[in-house]
């Protein structure tokens, strides 16, 4: 490897399924044309260590591309774990708002068009597009029809929630009854968050903890901790287990963080449960916890499986 690419990471090591995860990642950002991430996301992958030179003159080759034909987007702040500057977020609404109030004064069926990508065709990519889009198409259709949908059965814990997402910045107002985690649930359209900030303070408190353990000795970790995190907490949203989290007690902090910091370490290394012990130990996990650990820890664990995480 390169010397001058070699400084600088020796703490970031890119195990092969990480990698592979990071560049699947990679091209659904430029598949749905964000920008700002992608440029973001290279400029910490450039920071890492892995085998092959030929991905750092990819990365480098890919971000100059970005960096000469999207400037404002590409900007960023090369901070190495990727972000989303509010102002770029802004302008990706209005973007995103403008083609589809386009797309709707050109064909007055394509709101029913994206309505059918959402509920009739398999879960991909295309379906949160079209719930983008959907958020911004004045018809008032659409809120009775995403709303039926959603109560008729139980359905993907994360579609589940982007369409309650999709409610809410379409300003619709009320409940909606739902099978979530295998349990009737009645969410308020009004009080569902739109980004990480508007969760309770305890969901970032799981996250900062595991930042303490794991971000000085495993930066890549951390990164998947993130990703990993506010997935699971959309995905369990309204249910026992974002009870459990939201709680606010010490040792629910405990419990989740360390569940959170084996089942990342587990799928992105492989677990042989031989750092089990060692791990819950520098969580604090007693006896008297372990219990309510396991159960966090199978919690995840279904989760990333179910919704392929990694």
């Amino acid at each position: 490897m390169n010397e001058n690419r070699q400084s600088g990471r020796d703490n970031l090591v890119l195990f092969p399924k990480t990698l592979d995860y990071y560049q699947v990642e990679l091209t659904r950002m430029l598949e749905t044309e964000r920008y700002a991430e992608a440029a973001d996301l290279l400029r910490f992958l450039l920071q890492c260590q892995v085998q092959d030179d030929r991905h750092y003159e990819e990365w480098e080759a890919l971000l100059k591309w970005l960096q000469e034909a999207f400037p404002a987007a590409a900007a960023g702040k090369g901070q190495g774990v990727p972000v989303m500057e509010p102002a770029d977020e802004a302008e990706e609404a209005d973007f995103a708002r403008r083609h589809a109030e386009m797309k709707f004064a050109e064909d007055r069926g394509y709101a029913l068009k994206l309505l059918q990508t959402v509920t009739e065709k398999p879960l991909s990519e295309h379906t949160f597009l079209a719930l983008e889009q959907l958020a911004f198409i004045q018809a008032p259709e659409i809120d009775e029809a995403l709303i039926k949908w959603l109560e008729r059965e139980e359905r993907h814990p994360m579609l589940q929630f982007r369409v309650l997402q999709t409610l809410r910045r379409r300003e619709t107002s009320g409940v909606v009854r739902l099978w979530r985690g295998g349990a009737l649930t009645t969410i308020e359209i009004d009080a569902v968050p739109l980004t990480p900030e508007e969760f309770p303070p305890a969901v970032q408190d799981v996250l900062d903890r595991v930042g303490q353990e794991a971000q000085v000795h495993d930066p890549a970790m951390f990164y998947f901790a993130q990703e990993f995190w506010y997935q699971f907490i959309m995905g369990v949203y309204g249910t026992a287990d974002y009870d459990s989290v939201i709680r606010e007690e010490e040792a629910s902090l405990d419990i989740w963080a360390a569940a959170l910091h084996q089942t990342v370490t587990e799928s992105l290394q492989g677990g042989d449960g031989k750092a089990d012990e060692e791990l819950r130990a520098a969580y604090g996990i007693t006896d008297s916890m372990r219990l309510r650990f396991e159960q966090a820890h199978k919690a995840m664990k279904q989760f990333a499986a179910a919704g392929a995480i990694f």
